[in-house]
């Protein structure tokens, strides 16, 4: 969305000259001939894809800001400075498995790129990634941590951090496989468009939300889903500087069972709540504006551990 210049002429020439590819894994991703599409004999129905970020974040999408884009590609931003996004978590629209998750160098602009199959023909790609958090094989759930917002490309490319992101499906050649995206059954209004993310994941039965266990005023800022079991949330609120931490499960609602949830600031002693929940475990406040956090949680024995993470 705010691509310079420089990457939308960079950008535009390297798919053209990528479309035509035949060789190299890299080069057959930027061109959508994959071996799992070239030998798709027909695209089955749409996968219900959601918006690639946590539950309930506000995105704006533009297709119309970069002359690298030759059909429904979209790029996304949110805040006010042009590197407000940077780090910002991104996960899969659906479920699927990895089949590329490598920086492509200078072969195109992508940097580093991530593509999900997600059967039938259909494959979403996530691109300009400052990190990536699976690997190929992968088998990711809907709503899964996939990675974080950057503004990776090719070598010389100044772009502003931001994701790149499309929806691909058939045998033909690029442009031309690139679909309208959809998201919670509803097409993307193009050329822009704020959308706010359903892509809640564990929390689909759930009668609970990450927002309503923290409460007014916190925002969910990253994830990490615990197999099918659930999905630990941290969140922030802007206006008093405090993190929450909860975790949601998915299976065995109504049913006590072990889940857990912690947020430990840097430097100050970790804060838990475990024990045997019907729905959720938490919310874990402290204060944090301006320190680094860890953060986590466990739910049918499946658990997740930060890194010191979010230190703005």
């Amino acid at each position: 969305m705010r691509l310079t210049s420089i990457v939308k002429a960079g950008l535009a020439l390297l798919l053209g000259v990528t479309a035509g590819a035949s060789t190299g894994v890299a080069g057959a991703s930027a061109a959508g001939l994959t071996a799992s599409a070239a030998t798709a004999s027909a695209v089955m129905a749409e996968p219900a894809f959601q918006v690639p970020f946590p539950c309930g974040q506000t995105w704006t999408g533009n297709s119309n800001a970069s002359s690298a884009h030759q059909s429904w590609e979209i790029d996304f931003n949110r805040g006010s400075t042009p590197d407000a996004d940077l780090g910002d978590t991104v996960v899969a629209a659906a479920a699927g498995t990895v089949v590329i998750s490598a920086h492509q160098g200078s072969t195109n602009g992508f940097g580093n790129l991530i593509k999900i199959d997600h059967g039938g023909g259909w494959s979403t790609y996530y691109a300009h990634l400052l990190t990536r958090s699976v690997s190929v094989g992968a088998t990711v759930s809907q709503g899964q941590k996939i990675g974080e917002v950057g503004n990776t490309s090719k070598p010389g490319n100044n772009i502003a951090p931001h994701l790149h992101y499309e929806v691909r499906a058939g045998t033909a050649s690029y442009p031309a496989n690139i679909q309208k995206a959809k998201f919670n059954g509803v097409t993307f209004g193009y050329p822009a468009q704020t959308v706010t993310s359903k892509n809640c994941g564990a929390t689909s039965s759930n009668p609970y939300t990450p927002e309503q266990v923290c409460g007014s005023g916190y925002t969910v800022i990253d994830s990490a889903a615990l197999g099918s079991a659930g999905t630990v949330y941290l969140l922030y609120n802007s206006s008093n500087g405090y993190n929450c931490v909860t975790t949601l499960k998915r299976t065995s609602l109504g049913t006590n069972t072990a889940t857990s949830a912690y947020l430990e600031v840097q430097g100050k002693s970790r804060v838990t709540d475990s024990g045997n929940f019907g729905y959720y475990a938490g919310p874990v406040r402290a204060s944090a504006a301006g320190t680094c956090v860890k953060w986590g949680g466990s739910a049918g024995g499946v658990s997740y551990n930060s890194p010191l993470s979010h230190c703005g």
